[in-house]
């Protein structure tokens, strides 16, 4: 599974979170545990100390200390199953690799891998079949200033010469205004489009240039509504980057994007 991995390690930092929590409440909490009787519809609740082997019938005036001892079974329970997930998450992770099959194929002698046929397509194959397939950008007005790219392709603006440069000088494959259809509002041009190789998914980059500016702004705006209402996400699927006259885009903010997403 393709991020197994990642989601492994989240789930393994918000086990650890969770039993820290409960281990912190425990020393505010009484010893002991309850016992609920329910007679007629009555319910009672009473305070077993295993230590004498006897318990106290709680009166309401008590209830912070029923509340206590609920509390604390209720944590014991969690606990017990947050240790054992986590230990169970430890050991997959302890020798797991998302790429593990696929390194498979290129773990045998070069001659070996001419006869062979994966059982997956490896991430190479599959990264050159998505950039093989060919696409009609945004045409660029004929009073457009003309700016290139390092690798040669014509860009809108100098900010996106600096992302698509940045992407070039660190082998990060895109499409330069690959057409997207999203539902309700009709086709855009995303400035960078990319394959995941975490998700096998395409993630999109959004730079928008003048957000000082009231009309490109409230745009958008629309248009980030509209991914969102197709199901792509800021902070999954979609990267945003901002300008206005006054910040500038931020070479570390882009690597750190880059880092996080692709």
């Amino acid at each position: 599974m393709k991020g197994l991995k990642n989601m492994l390690l989240e789930e393994q930092g918000r086990l650890e979170a969770i039993i820290a929590k409960v281990q912190n409440e425990k020393q505010n909490l009484p010893d002991g545990r309850l016992r609920v009787s329910v007679d007629k519809g009555y319910i009672r609740y009473y305070h077993c100390l295993d230590s004498e082997r006897a318990e106290a019938y709680i009166r309401r005036d008590e209830m912070e200390l029923a509340k206590g001892l609920a509390q604390k079974g209720y944590n014991e329970k969690v606990l017990k199953l947050a240790e054992k997930r986590r230990e169970q998450i430890c050991m997959i992770l302890a020798d797991y690799d998302d790429r593990e099959i696929e390194n498979c194929y290129y773990e045998e002698h070069m001659a070996k891998r001419r006869l062979i046929q994966p059982v997956e397509s490896t991430w190479e194959e599959r990264l050159e079949n998505w950039l093989k397939g060919t696409y009609e950008g945004k045409p660029f007005l004929d009073d457009t200033k003309a700016i290139y790219t390092e690798k040669g392709e014509r860009v809108r603006s100098k900010s996106e010469k600096i992302l698509a440069d940045y992407f070039y000088h660190h082998d990060i494959a895109y499409k330069y205004e690959c057409p997207l259809i999203l539902k309700g509002f009709g086709r855009i041009y995303p400035d960078f489009t990319f394959l995941s190789k975490k998700t096998g998914q395409e993630i999109y980059w959004e730079h928008d240039g003048m957000m000082d500016q009231a009309d490109y702004a409230r745009q958008a705006i629309r248009k980030i509504e509209a991914y969102e209402k197709n199901g792509i996400f800021p902070g999954e699927r979609l990267i945003l980057t901002f300008e206005t006259e006054q910040t500038t885009l931020n070479s570390d903010l882009i690597a750190a994007q880059v880092e996080r997403y692709l």
